[in-house]
């Protein structure tokens, strides 16, 4: 997905609209996932545009979009920090790692920094239990977190991540 965040022109969303809308309600949900791949997210104004064109109500698309977790109606950062709340992260310091990184960026979980640089998640198991404590800023993994490994890899802001 693109990560910069760009308002989306009034002819462009219609453009994608009307490449949809060809197939009728089937179309609604690659049509909200280009949007947001294009958009960044779905800005809550379009959401009675496509729901006129495609012929449903609004509510229908509010519902589609807030039952897909990786769809969002907020700006999200260019970094997606997710870190595991499992059981090996939380006996290993999994909670300490949260909240040094919730006051290093100064944003509770489901938030995005100001400057959408970060936005922090927390999910139910990366899958990397033998590494924890661990999270993952986009798709690359960071194990074995401690206080001075969260410092080091959010002083690189900006930077793309590597395994630290």
């Amino acid at each position: 997905m693109d990560r910069e965040h760009h308002e989306m022109s009034r002819s462009r969303l219609e453009e994608i609209i009307e490449e949809h809308c060809r197939r009728g309600r089937w179309a609604l949900i690659p049509l909200i996932q280009e949007i947001q791949e294009e958009n960044g997210y779905i800005d809550p104004a379009v959401i009675p545009v496509i729901a006129e064109k495609l012929k449903i109500f609004p509510s229908a698309v509010q519902g589609v979009i807030s039952f897909y977790a990786q769809l969002y109606t907020e700006p999200r950062g260019r970094n997606t920090i997710r870190l595991c709340r499992g059981t090996a992260c939380h006996v290993r310091g999994g909670k300490t790692i949260l909240k040094l990184i919730k006051e290093r960026l100064d944003i509770e979980e489901g938030e995005t920094t100001a400057d959408l640089e970060y936005t922090l998640e927390t999910v139910a198991c990366l899958g990397v239990c033998a590494l924890a404590p661990s999270m993952m800023i986009n798709q690359q993994v960071f194990g074995r977190m401690n206080p001075k490994k969260v410092g080091q890899i959010l002083k690189r802001k900006g930077e793309d991540h590597e395994p630290a």
